[in-house]
């Protein structure tokens, strides 16, 4: 894969982005842990209620387009996250194995029709191996900071910073300083969701860590200030049992923040909260409304990842992505919708 990165200013959604070069896989002779080009077909998602297809309004999103997502390459699936250029085309995910899945989103008008140039590549630690390796599994969450993407390992709890104008998705993890409490949190509920607040913020320079489900003494979910102006830990408030898989910045300043709960009973539900950015602060318990709740009734699956981009008619689009655990009973879903302020 060609070394190198192009940054972009990403002023109309409030963080830095990147737009991946583009390559036709690794030279002859190159390591067997070098970037690899793979095909990923696509299905189009027409509706997404089951029952009533005329309807596109759900809460505060209306529906744009979606996508079933399936590659013949064996490590493609887990998708935990995603980030997102400023066009919503160029796309950095990776899957909770440890691979980076880079390349662009096809579009027709505003409708998503399937994925190109998709390249794959193992995460590397600071040695230069796989992380896996090192017995770093479930990567979870993502963030960026201009050249630099974090990634969040759920079973450790560690945070990993890779400088991608280092090569790229060949560029070398650091591990992140983090509070003590942090390891302490529960291996298969930990560290869920990652944001970087930019310039502009009162929060600039932080980078928001929350678990997904390690609770406080009253029973709310754990998050972490990381670094910026006024470090320490906070809780999300818990609701109706929903755990956190994921958040965004919005434009505005609001935070979005993913959430899913399953039983066996009730089945599989998800929702978004937003909660303004200025109530979170060192010991604050923060909470928002729901703007938007879907089950099985839906298009969803496992969804653990979302991001947003505002489009050249300055709508802001939430672009969701499912993990499926590797399984055939779950899918890959791409979703997109518009927020309707």
């Amino acid at each position: 894969m060609a070394a190198g990165l192009s940054t972009a200013a990403a002023s109309s959604v409030a963080k830095a982005q990147f737009v991946p070069p583009v390559s036709s896989g690794p030279a002859e002779g190159t390591s067997i842990d070098a970037p690899v080009s793979i095909e990923v077909k696509a299905r189009p998602i027409p509706w997404f209620d089951r029952r009533d297809h005329d309807r596109v309004r759900f809460g505060a999103l209306e529906y744009r387009s979606g996508l079933v997502l399936t590659s013949s390459f064996p490590r493609f699936g887990g998708l935990s996250g995603l980030r997102l250029d400023p066009k919503g085309e160029r796309f950095i995910s990776f899957s909770d194995h440890g691979h980076w899945f880079t390349g662009r989103i096809v579009y027709d008008g505003r409708a998503m029709t399937g994925l190109a140039e998709v390249e794959s590549a193992p995460m590397l630690g600071a040695d230069g191996k796989p992380i896996q390796a090192h017995g770093w599994f479930d990567s979870e969450s993502i963030a960026i900071d201009g050249s630099f993407v974090y990634i969040g390992l759920e079973r450790v709890n560690k945070v990993l910073r890779f400088d991608f104008s280092k090569g790229f998705i060949r560029a070398r993890g650091e591990v992140v300083p983090l509070p003590k409490a942090a390891s302490r949190l529960p291996n298969n509920k930990g560290l869920e969701a990652l944001v970087f607040v930019p310039k502009g913020h009162a929060l600039a320079g932080t980078l928001i860590a929350m678990s997904e489900r390690g609770l406080d003494a009253n029973g709310n979910l754990i998050a972490f200030l990381v670094g910026g102006p006024t470090p320490g830990q906070f809780s999300v408030r818990r609701t109706e049992e929903f755990d956190i898989s994921d958040a965004v910045l919005l434009p505005s300043g609001d935070l979005l923040i993913l959430e899913r709960k399953f039983s066996w009973v009730a089945g599989l539900f998800v929702r978004i909260r937003r909660i303004p950015l200025t109530s979170v602060a060192p010991n604050a318990v923060i909470d928002g409304p729901s703007i938007f709740e879907a089950s099985l009734a839906n298009e969803v699956d496992n969804m653990e990842g979302i991001d947003a981009h505002v489009t050249e008619q300055g709508e802001t689009v939430l672009t969701m992505v499912s993990d499926d655990n590797f399984s055939m009973l779950q899918r890959t879903l791409l979703l997109q919708f518009t927020l309707r302020e």
